[in-house]
């Protein structure tokens, strides 16, 4: 019921919502690369390869908060390779 009361208040909340698997996957890539460790490992990691395509792991390259987080020229590089 919550549920439905919420999309009646904004009906098109779900254009601008990403799902809760990306906010994760998003989350893990940032804190890992805030662990030292770099983009193109992070993405070969297992928990990220077995949970999202190619395609999906671009768009989430383009997150705003990654971008912030990572670095213009990191998360270019890495788009350039998965390209």
């Amino acid at each position: 019921m919550a549920r439905l009361s919420g999309f009646l208040r904004n009906p098109f909340s779900f254009l601008f919502a990403g799902s809760a698997k990306e906010e994760r996957i998003a989350a893990y890539v940032i804190r890992e690369h805030e662990r030292g460790r770099p983009l193109s490992e992070i993405l070969e990691d297992p928990y990220v390869r077995n949970r999202y395509s190619k395609d999906e792991l671009a768009r989430m390259l383009e997150r705003p908060e990654v971008v912030r987080a990572l670095g213009k020229t990191v998360v270019e590089t890495e788009q350039k390779r998965l390209s």
